[in-house]
């Protein structure tokens, strides 16, 4: 029940982690501060004027056994600080969440990267995304993002494409609210195969005012981040701020110098950032392991396969037409190649019948 009664505390206006403290500290528990009567509460100078009223009209608004119930009926799960399973580094941070809501299973271990980047990614950036993403998962590294649009969802994606592959998404929302809203298939899939994790209540609606507040959180997860496509102002600069100042690790994937979202990746290259092209690169940091067993096996082509593929790059798509001009075949046999190729994860279908290649090691 105590963990009840702080996620209680935590939901009234003006109370954060460090009141919570306070208020434990000087109570002996959550509960005790929860019930504790209007006059020691202001006695305390736990909290000023506001904060008190807020939390005596919230005790009124908050039936304890109702909130377990809908916590119960929705599968939420509530961690402590205090706990024994809350994430190890997150702990030691500056400021850590003094309740997390979570869905899933929280990680077992701190082999984790967080992998951020643009909303408005290219297709480079997505496919850079997924590729680092399924390279880390298959040596056992647990990736953790922000469920937003472009890389974050690119590097979900990325690492349950491997059936043992376990990634993190930390909410900038409760963690019943699906945010972006198409992004709820990719969010029940995190919550069987990882957590979806968050500081806010159930029901809070996604807020611009939480994100930064979020992206410590991912950071504070992590042993490194790494930053796909950021422009020179964005979430994902601010995530890698929040490493920096916590002794995280940064890493940066290059992008050409004439793209608005590779101007922030680049300039944290030349302010030593690590470089970073493979999942190997980051492996090798940390000591872990690169070569895995039973690993997938290389693809092989036939060779109207390969005529078709070799057509295909990372970052422009290109169009049935053109290939079938190209290679001077019928539309039908390009395009069951190329369903042949997608249903193999080797090429992304885009709109209008265009297709890019899916970035993945190990084709011949």
């Amino acid at each position: 029940m105590e963990n009840l009664y702080l996620a209680a505390l935590q939901m009234v206006p003006g109370i954060g982690s460090s009141r919570i403290k306070a208020l434990v500290n000087y109570f002996g528990s959550a509960r005790q501060a929860w019930l504790v009567d209007q006059g020691d509460l202001f006695l305390s100078k736990c909290l000023d004027n506001t904060v008190c009223n807020n939390l005596l009209s919230y005790r009124d608004k908050i039936d304890i056994h109702k909130l377990a119930e809908v916590l119960l009926k929705k599968g939420i799960c509530l961690c402590c600080l205090k706990d024994g399973n809350y994430p190890v580094l997150l702990r030691n941070i500056f400021n850590p969440p003094y309740i997390l809501y979570y869905r899933g299973t929280l990680p077992h271990n701190d082999k984790l990267i967080a992998v951020v980047g643009s909303r408005k990614a290219t297709v480079y950036g997505k496919n850079a995304a997924k590729m680092l993403s399924s390279g880390l998962a298959a040596a056992g590294v647990g990736i953790i993002s922000g469920a937003a649009r472009g890389i974050d969802t690119a590097a979900h994606q990325g690492a349950l494409e491997l059936e043992q592959g376990y990634t993190l998404a930390v909410l900038g929302s409760g963690v019943d609210v699906c945010y972006p809203p198409e992004n709820a298939k990719l969010l029940a899939r995190i919550v069987e195969r990882g957590a979806i994790i968050s500081e806010y209540a159930p029901g809070v609606m996604a807020h611009p005012g939480h994100f930064p507040a979020r992206n410590r959180i991912i950071n504070g997860l992590a042993r490194g981040v790494v930053v796909v496509e950021a422009a020179e102002k964005s979430g994902a600069l601010i995530t890698a701020d929040f490493a920096l100042e916590e002794g995280r690790d940064v890493f940066a994937v290059p992008g050409t110098i004439f793209a608005a979202n590779s101007k922030g990746t680049n300039r944290l290259i030349k302010q030593g950032a690590k470089l970073v092209d493979s999942a190997a690169d980051i492996l090798e940091e940390y000591g872990w392991q690169t070569t895995i067993p039973g690993e997938q096996p290389v693809l092989k082509l036939t060779t109207d396969e390969q005529a078709v593929y070799h057509l295909l790059n990372y970052e422009s798509p290109v169009g049935i037409e053109e290939i079938v001009t190209k290679l001077n075949v019928p539309p039908a046999t390009v395009a069951y190649i190329l369903l042949q190729l997608t249903l193999r994860g080797l090429t992304v279908e885009h709109s209008g019948q265009r297709y890019t290649c899916a970035a993945r090691e190990g084709i011949e």
